[in-house]
């Protein structure tokens, strides 16, 4: 999905905030909604990336102005408000999304890779800043829930996941601090193989 949560590389939103000795939590009722959503996430209410999905589709205004938990908060009563009280096949595994499947990895550390330029209407983990940009697998991760079937009740799909090595200004260009690099973990679909281009005799 494109909205307001992928804000990786966009200008206009001034830096990061750094607290020092940042407490977990700033007001009593923000460790009350974390359990809140980790207690359904136990019990199948509702699985972490249906649940991630739901904060992602947050009035942009919400999104911004809430705060960490509060879009937590706002992420579970959209679930509740969108539950038909009857369980939908494929929707609450496991909280483990760890997997073992049958076919091996595509890539392995040192290929050369770039990624898809997906556009989704729905749940993905591919950062918009990342999109049609060019890296090097690092790690290989083993497999995992694939997030953007998981998220719908779509099914599990799991495919392999790697850490992908993107040099800074592939990503953000010439303002990005130069020598710099930025790993990304990717689902494999969103992988390709570098195009290799022979240079003319």
């Amino acid at each position: 999905m494109d909205g307001i949560h992928d804000l990786g590389g966009k200008h206009g939103f001034g830096g990061s905030l750094e607290e020092r000795d940042e407490a977990e939590f700033h007001a009593l009722w923000e460790p009350r909604v974390r359990a809140i959503a980790g207690l359904m996430i136990g019990q199948g209410c509702f699985n972490v990336d249906a649940f991630r999905h739901a904060i992602e589709r947050l009035d942009p205004v919400a999104y911004l102005g809430d705060g960490y938990f509060g879009r937590w908060l706002g992420a579970v009563e959209k679930l509740v408000e969108e539950a038909d009280r009857r369980p939908r096949p494929g929707l609450f595994p496991d909280t483990s999304t760890l997997r073992v499947i049958d076919e091996p990895p595509r890539y392995a550390p040192g290929d050369e890779v770039v990624t898809r330029k997906l556009h989704r209407s729905g749940h993905t983990r591919l950062p918009g800043y990342a999109r049609g940009c060019q890296g090097t697998v690092a790690l290989w991760h083993g497999a995992w829930v694939f997030p953007d079937t998981h998220a719908h009740g779509e099914g599990e799909n799991p495919q392999h996941v790697y850490a992908v090595r993107f040099d800074a200004r592939e990503l953000w260009g010439d303002a990005a601090e130069a020598g710099t690099s930025v790993h990304v973990d990717l689902f494999e679909s969103y992988l390709a193989p570098r195009p290799r281009f022979e240079v003319p005799a």
